[in-house]
């Protein structure tokens, strides 16, 4: 066997397992009762799941402008969502849409009541 077949039969796995893991995030979202947990289902697994297929898809097409590219794509997926996700959580708890009957710990509780007002920014 040739090392392109061997590429694309791990490119094959890959793709799978990316899109697994896409799935599980779009179950977790449907599935999850906050807002908190719902933006943890939607940054880990999704951006793990982008990743394997970015790298199913380098491993497929074998060129290197092409892997660049999905390099990029990859680190600004890298850079952004847990910014994304940052922002997110920080909108909720201002807005008051977090239950904290769900939370273990709570440290922005005492901080919230003294200097951020309540409603939409």
């Amino acid at each position: 066997m040739s090392w392109a077949g061997v590429a694309d039969g791990i490119a094959g796995v890959l793709f799978v397992l990316g899109a697994l893991f896409s799935l599980v995030a779009a179950v977790g979202l449907l599935r999850f009762p906050d807002v908190l947990t719902r933006m943890h289902s939607a940054a880990k697994p999704q951006v793990l799941g982008l990743i394997l297929i970015t790298v199913g898809v380098g491993l497929r097409l074998r060129d290197p402008s092409v892997v660049a590219l999905l390099g990029l794509v990859v680190l600004f997926q890298l850079v952004t969502a847990p910014v994304a996700s940052h922002m997110i959580g920080r909108a909720a708890v201002r807005g008051g849409r977090v239950r904290t009957d769900l939370l273990e710990v709570d440290e922005l509780s005492e901080q919230r009541d003294a200097e951020e007002p309540r409603g939409a920014p």
